[in-house]
């Protein structure tokens, strides 16, 4: 079982190390400073990742919907 939980602490760092990258690349390209985008998007990882361990999930699911989601809600928004 403690196997089983070690591997959801390791995604879960994984997942945030992906979630600052991500956020730092938009944020680089929305408030156009990179210096600005690392002080944000370190915020917003650790209030939601090491405050909220459990919000990692809603940041690959909002990242799912950012890759996935707009070509489907297109094609619904159409019909």
């Amino acid at each position: 079982m403690s196997s089983l939980t070690d591997l959801v602490h390791n995604m879960e760092i994984a997942l945030s190390l992906f979630y600052l990258v991500w956020l730092y690349s938009w944020g680089k390209g929305a408030l156009g400073s990179a210096k600005l985008a690392i002080v944000f998007a370190v915020i917003v990882v650790y209030l939601t990742v090491w405050q909220f361990p459990e919000l990692i999930w809603a940041g690959v699911a909002l990242f799912i919907f950012a890759t996935f989601g707009k070509e489907l809600f297109s094609k619904v928004a159409k019909t």
